[in-house]
């Protein structure tokens, strides 16, 4: 588990969203998730196995903060059962492919369709990621065609890249902002025995991006939700 620490926190509001991370193997989910709960991009690790576990707590507003429980997932299909078992108590999916990759692209359509099945049509947030940007020399996926894919099927569309910090944090305060969105307007409930969307006790502490990095007016939330 990674946690990533660097502030203080006073606030009227606190939820916890629930949020998992799918795609082909070697895509480069285990590389987001580190720049962005530690701060840093590690070159080469080694195969997530099973389902690995990071937190980082952010702001929206100034009213209200998130505590974003982030589950990492294989990609190998030997893992696969075990991936499924986590899809029902998630309020957010972020589904990864690599832009160097065709075959991570075509795969994502099967992505979505497993995590629809598993949480039986349930309103998730979904976000596609075309990961890697920083090689966009070998690109093998236009971005045309990734934004093409999620407007056809309701998601949100990003291209990042961990090595170069290129859109990591907007990633998932997008995928946040949209739950939070949903929740407010009834179309995500809170309810028993479903983890996706927890309120949770203020505590001092508690760390969260600055406001300036999440302006509704700034240029991150321009990237991000295009």
């Amino acid at each position: 588990m990674s946690h990533r620490s660097p502030g203080g926190l006073g606030s009227s509001q606190f939820y916890q969203f629930r949020v998992i991370l799918i795609g082909d193997s070697t895509v480069g989910k285990s590389s987001l998730l580190r720049q962005f709960t530690e701060g840093q991009f590690i070159q080469t690790s080694d195969p997530t196995v099973g389902v690995d576990f990071h937190v980082r707590i952010i702001e929206l507003n100034d009213k209200v903060r998130i505590k974003l429980q982030l589950w990492d997932t294989a990609g190998q299909e030997r893992f696969r059962s075990i991936t499924r078992s986590y899809y029902r108590n998630c309020a957010g999916c972020l589904i990864v492919y690599d832009i160097t990759c065709r075959e991570s692209f075509d795969h994502v359509r099967d992505w979505l369709e497993e995590a629809r099945y598993a949480t039986e049509d349930q309103d998730i947030v979904y976000v596609l990621i075309g990961h890697k940007v920083d090689l966009d020399y070998q690109r093998e996926v236009s971005t045309a065609e990734g934004e093409a894919f999620a407007s056809s099927h309701g998601m949100v569309f990003i291209e990042t890249s961990a090595k170069i910090l290129c859109n990591v944090d907007e990633a998932f305060i997008c995928v946040a902002r949209e739950i939070y969105n949903r929740l407010q307007q009834g179309d995500i409930v809170q309810k028993d025995g479903w983890d996706g969307v927890k309120a949770v006790p203020l505590r001092p502490g508690n760390v969260y991006l600055s406001q300036e990095a999440l302006s509704d007016n700034g240029n991150n939330e321009k990237k991000c939700c295009r």
